[in-house]
């Protein structure tokens, strides 16, 4: 018969202990004893019957029974975060958090003006961005450390029941050079064909956009041999402005520099890939300061 007086303090130790990785650790920042936290550490392993730690000369290590219940203690110990937002979070937003994961690139065309709007007409509320790869954000939806995410299709990363991907906009890609280049071969460029032989500055192989570009290539029978792979777009612009070559790139990145004569967009007659920006979230999951934030600020109609 299964236990209902469930020791929360067991679980807690459990937890601070794989968290440091150590019991003086964890012991040190929960201000408990050591011998203390190795009891309760004793206590748990006899009730469910079953070693959670390996022991070492630095530490502890999690066996994999030990990995399986961190899995549920860390979603146990998520959920109570969400719980404890929602009964502190007021409906005027005089208080709250509001945490959101995307790539820099789509933030700084795409939602940055938002939340400066937000944070001026909102100013209690404590305001978190992240951004990293769609996998990291996904899990970091998942552990509910962001309120949703905010990234391009597509969504290459198993989603969890309850997550919804919903499209936002849309947004073409572009072929651009430094506005009064020194070489003079790109005023003649008109077509991907002409692109062979010329030095290009593309994202990294193996992402999404770059995948897409790629296929377009393929085609058209096109063979790319002169290529600066770059990660991010911020670089990617800086090289073309150092005017090291053709840099492919989403057209609202490049748009303030276009009208400032910095850059110049290559009229290519084929059409290019275009992106799709969506909004990535679990409704049981959006606390009062995101709920309010994606009614009053995503253009799009959501039924929360």
């Amino acid at each position: 018969m299964y236990k209902t007086n469930i020791n929360l303090n067991l679980y807690k130790t459990f937890y601070d202990v794989a968290k440091y990785g150590s019991i003086s650790k964890a012991a040190k920042y929960s201000f408990t004893s050591q011998p203390a936290v190795s009891k309760a550490i004793k206590k748990l392993e006899e009730e469910l019957n079953i070693q959670l730690f390996y022991r070492n000369l630095n530490g502890v290590l999690l066996t994999d029974k030990g990995k399986e219940l961190l899995y549920f203690v860390e979603k146990s110990y998520s959920n109570l975060i969400i719980a404890e937002r929602t009964m502190l979070e007021t409906e005027n937003l005089e208080r709250g958090k509001l945490s959101i994961g995307m790539p820099s690139n789509i933030g700084s065309f795409f939602l940055f003006d938002k939340i400066i709007d937000f944070h001026k007409k909102y100013p209690n509320i404590e305001i978190t961005i992240i951004t990293g790869s769609t996998s990291n954000l996904i899990n970091l939806l998942d552990s509910h450390k962001v309120d949703f995410v905010i990234d391009t299709s597509p969504i290459n990363v198993k989603l969890n029941d309850g997550i919804k991907v919903t499209k936002l906009d849309e947004v073409n890609y572009c072929f651009v050079v430094k506005k009064n280049t020194k070489n003079i071969e790109y005023k003649n460029i008109n077509s991907l064909s002409d692109l062979k032989d010329m030095p290009l500055i593309l994202p990294i192989q193996g992402t999404a956009n770059r995948n897409d570009l790629d296929d377009l290539l393929m085609s058209n029978n096109i063979n790319i041999e002169n290529v600066i792979n770059i990660h991010t777009s911020e670089m990617i612009i800086s090289a073309v402005k150092k005017d090291l070559g053709i840099g492919y790139i989403i057209y609202n990145l490049v748009d303030t520099d276009i009208k400032n004569n910095e850059l110049e967009v290559l009229n290519i007659k084929e059409k290019l890939p275009t992106a799709e920006i969506n909004i990535i979230f679990d409704k049981s999951f959006l606390t009062t300061a995101p709920k309010k934030f994606i009614e009053n600020y995503i253009d799009y109609e959501f039924n929360l």
